[in-house]
């Protein structure tokens, strides 16, 4: 019995499908799959292939080694044969303000033909969502080496005004206020809306629901450089553990 023949067979009892019905999936007559199945006929080229592609399988593993049931297991017998009908996956896409468009968004921001040319990002995100990213131009969101850097994109999502106010204090936005856009922390008042830069020179400002055009809740962040993932006391714990290892192991000697 040829690999091809085993491996049909064992696929079939894996999925539970009778001879027929194997045989049906692929425009084959039940007496031809026995014929495969007990090695006394080969395959053509192109049932080999409808069948490889049907249960997601490699040709060559199909003919040239015994399938484990592992391998069958992850099997996808939902692929269809036809190219028209296979569902393609659609990433958001996100209009990005950079230092090149920043001026021109501020005048257009609501022209949706001009929002549609910008350069944008396709990411995995909810498509059902409105994202706008936002490139970083400046130093207020940072503290202690720590924070956003020129170049950073920050990814928002569209906040409406009226659940503005509902946000939680320290949430991290940038707005659409005036002639600038505006990334910093928020908190409410019951005059209006501060928002407060992480870096400590940085004065706060106070504006009210009424001069905020756009307002984006921050999501998710593209770093230019690679972020510093530890800090000064995590660096202090892991060199005690190294320590304490050491000298457990000393003990042990």
């Amino acid at each position: 019995m040829s690999f091809f023949g085993k491996n049909i067979k064992k696929i079939r009892g894996v999925k539970s499908l009778s001879q027929q019905a194997f045989a049906d999936l692929f425009d084959l007559k039940r007496g031809t799959l026995g014929a495969y199945e007990e090695g006394r006929s080969e395959p053509k080229i192109e049932t080999i292939i409808k069948v490889a592609n049907y249960f997601s399988i490699s040709i060559d593993d199909l003919l040239t080694a015994e399938l484990t049931v592992n391998q069958l297991l992850r099997f996808n017998d939902n692929i269809t044969l036809d190219p028209e009908d296979l569902e393609k996956e659609h990433f958001a896409t996100v209009p990005c303000i950079t230092a090149k468009n920043y001026q021109d968004y501020i005048a257009h921001f609501d022209n949706e033909f001009f929002v549609k040319d910008m350069p944008s990002l396709s990411l995995p995100i909810n498509t059902e969502k409105t994202f706008r990213g936002f490139t970083v131009n400046n130093l207020e969101m940072t503290s202690h080496d720590k924070g956003f850097y020129p170049k950073d994109i920050v990814i928002g999502e569209l906040v409406p005004n009226k659940v503005i106010q509902k946000l939680n204090n320290g949430t991290v936005v940038f707005a659409l206020i005036n002639d600038h856009i505006i990334l910093r922390r928020l908190y409410t008042t019951e005059n209006g809306i501060v928002l407060r830069a992480d870096h400590k020179n940085i004065d706060d400002i106070k504006v009210t629901l009424k001069e905020i055009k756009q307002l984006w809740r921050v999501r998710y962040v593209f770093f230019r450089r690679v972020p510093e993932l530890t800090d000064s006391f995590e660096d202090k714990l892991a060199l005690i553990e190294a320590q304490l290892k050491a000298i457990k192991n000393h003990d042990s000697l």
